[in-house]
């Protein structure tokens, strides 16, 4: 039965048996899938986890099928962005966050930070292949209001307290 929402979102990976750990053991999320495929001279490995709800978050480990030698797997900072603009938010609670900052901390990795935006509350970390992580934490969670929505659609920010990141 047709279930809308995400199938899975793929990426690069530079190691795919960090990449692997991360995921298993600092996430916790289970490897479902994996694909060997040959492609000209090279190959590829196409990894896929379950993030807990059926759809997955998946890697390519890409060995000369058409990649540059050094290429960048940071999907801000590999763009020139600031590197918490293209990121990955996974829906959690505070036991969550909890959990997954103990992990992080026992693998040598950091929480680069914690926001309060009022409807949730979100906890932003990287991943080994420097793509943002983000866990959000519904407090009560997204404030639907489309006609706002649409309003501010073509508003510059006034007199507002900037963000500080």
């Amino acid at each position: 039965m047709y279930k809308p929402g995400f199938h899975h979102l793929a990426f690069a990976c530079r190691d795919i048996n960090e990449t692997h750990r991360f995921y298993t053991q600092v996430l916790g999320f289970d490897l479902i899938h994996t694909e060997s495929k040959k492609m000209g001279d090279g190959y590829f490995r196409h990894i896929f986890f379950d993030i807990g709800d059926g759809s997955c978050i998946a890697f390519f480990d890409l060995h000369g099928v058409g990649e540059p030698e050094n290429f960048k797997t940071e999907i801000s900072s590999g763009l020139g962005l600031p590197f918490w603009v293209n990121h990955l938010a996974f829906r959690g609670d505070k036991a969550r966050k909890q959990e997954v900052a103990a992990k992080l901390k026992e693998a040598g990795m950091e929480v680069k930070m914690e926001i309060d935006h009022d409807w949730v509350h979100s906890m932003y970390f990287m991943d080994p292949n420097g793509i943002m992580l983000e866990i959000c934490e519904d407090t009560p969670g997204v404030p639907v209001n489309r006609d706002e929505a649409v309003r501010l659609l073509d508003e510059v920010p006034g007199e507002m307290a900037a963000l500080e990141i």
